[in-house]
């Protein structure tokens, strides 16, 4: 994993998250301060992670990039199970 690859990633994913909120919040318009939450936060974390992608690296980039992409995966996992939650009431 690279640097250009995990910016890809970041945007890539959070991108679809915010796209299926606005998705929801418009067939779901009773849930829309719950969905319009996630979505700040899903782009606090797009800034966060942007500015961890460009930090200096010391020490090995192949692992901080790859535990970096996990953290990724596993924040993003637990944006979308929130809102399934709030879809599914």
């Amino acid at each position: 994993m690279n640097l250009r690859d995990i910016k890809k990633d970041i945007e890539y994913v959070l991108s679809a998250f915010i796209e299926d909120c606005v998705v929801c919040a418009s067939t779901k318009p009773q849930h829309q301060e719950k969905i319009s939450a996630l979505v700040d936060e899903a782009v606090d974390l797009f800034n966060e992670f942007r500015d961890k992608a460009a930090a200096k690296v010391e020490g090995s980039k192949k692992t901080y990039f790859n535990n970096l992409s996990k953290e990724v995966l596993e924040k993003s996992n637990d944006l979308w199970s929130r809102l399934s939650k709030i879809v599914a009431e």
